[in-house]
């Protein structure tokens, strides 16, 4: 139970955090402030928080989050035009509100989707051509068939005591809750920042639609889900920046930081993979990408307190903070024999990342390779008082271990 505890908490974190703190921000705000604090703020403040999302999406290549932005913006200012007030239930608003709350949810869950590959005028062209057809087909629906395209749009398949609670039509919040079960699986089990955001950003849109109409609360939950997206994508960056792609360890950058934060007493280790350049040469690159993220998971899980770095290529470094190296020296000697005695199965070109439902007769020879790292460690001392030095005499250390044979841990 207490082995599950950290982790759980870790999940929580990364599921609430900021997303669902800036949501509360924003239901606090509307709670709380004065009604002409409220208004004033809905009056520059979407304009102000969608410019500047789009201009950073658009900065950091994040092609996907600048249309998510273009749906949220385009979705307040439709309903703001033709849906404010009372108009949710005339024409056209109501047809117009129907459209917003079904297209909406499907929109931030396409452009989620929206592949970063390519150039940016062929990106440009998809979504703008997917916008752009979706507010030709809302405006000629509205104005030619609204009664018919509210009719089909507000559709009830349930009872009204079962879909009666929102003013959202039930084909919408059918959208709505596919695409929160999509984007909180994505956000437990996905590798990227912006899956949270776009989860909270769902939400808060859900609840700017569940005000029934356009107005200073729905134009308030509408600006915050686009903070939300434009807060994702500066922490998409800083995660990029901080944490390894390959290995999901934290990078060279989160090891100097976190190297100006220690006390007097503390050890770092050089971890360096065996004859990897011969290996990637015999059985290939994507099989050292293998071996580079078997090494980085029994280095996050190294005992003793340390943590693990991805220092660049082969190269990890482990900080034991508050330790010196006679207490360092057992939980890396148990590293090095747990990665010497693993091992794995090279993934063959046509082999699936993830586990089949039903087992498949294999195809071909099974090849299991083993690998072997070494290790050099120093701690801060008199004739090492900077991080720097530290890290030089442990890189001394590991080459002294390479140089006796290898797989091995030297001080």
């Amino acid at each position: 139970m207490t082995s599950l505890t950290p982790s759980l908490l870790r999940l929580l974190r990364v599921l609430t955090l900021p997303g669902g703190l800036l949501l509360l921000a924003a239901v606090a705000f509307l709670h709380w402030a004065p009604a002409e604090t409220v208004a004033a703020a809905a009056h520059g403040y979407p304009y102000a928080v969608f410019g500047a999302g789009i201009l950073l999406a658009w900065r950091f290549n994040r092609s996907g989050m600048v249309f998510a932005l273009l749906a949220v913006a385009l979705s307040e200012a439709g309903l703001a035009r033709f849906a404010a007030g009372a108009a949710v239930t005339v024409q056209p608003g109501q047809p117009v509100f129907a459209a917003v709350a079904l297209l909406l949810p499907v929109n931030l869950g396409l452009f989620s989707l929206l592949p970063e590959q390519g150039t940016w005028l062929r990106r440009a062209a998809l979504g703008l051509g997917l916008l752009g057809g979706q507010l030709l087909l809302v405006a000629v629906l509205a104005w030619w068939a609204p009664v018919w395209t509210a009719r089909v749009l507000g559709h009830s398949f349930g009872e009204p005591w079962l879909v009666g609670w929102t003013p959202v039509p039930q084909l919408a919040q059918l959208a709505f809750l596919l695409g929160l079960i999509f984007f909180a699986f994505l956000a437990a089990f996905g590798r990227r920042a912006t899956d949270h955001g776009f989860l909270w950003a769902l939400l808060a849109a859900f609840l700017a639609l569940n005000q029934g109409a356009a107005g200073t609360v729905t134009t308030v939950y509408l600006a915050a889900a686009g903070l939300i997206l434009g807060v994702s994508v500066v922490e998409a960056s800083f995660r990029l920046a901080y944490r390894d792609e390959l290995t999901r360890l934290p990078t060279r950058r989160a090891l100097n930081e976190a190297l100006t934060q220690l006390g007097e007493e503390y050890a770092v280790a050089m971890v360096d993979v065996d004859h990897f350049k011969k290996f990637n040469d015999t059985y290939g690159h994507k099989a050292g990408d293998q071996v580079l993220r078997m090494v980085g998971s029994k280095l996050e899980r190294v005992s003793g307190g340390g943590r693990a770095f991805r220092y660049g290529g082969e190269e990890f470094s482990v900080l034991f903070a508050g330790k010196g190296v006679r207490e360092a020296l057992p939980h890396l000697e148990a590293l090095r024999r747990e990665i010497q005695d693993s091992r794995f199965a090279l993934r063959a070109p046509g082999r699936p990342r993830k586990r089949p439902a039903e087992a498949r007769a294999s195809t071909g020879p099974r090849r299991e390779v083993s690998v072997t790292v070494s290790i050099g460690v120093a701690e801060a001392s008199a004739r090492y008082p900077t991080p720097e030095q530290v890290v030089q005499a442990a890189d001394k250390a590991l080459y002294r271990a390479k140089k006796a044979g290898r797989n091995q841990v030297k001080t």
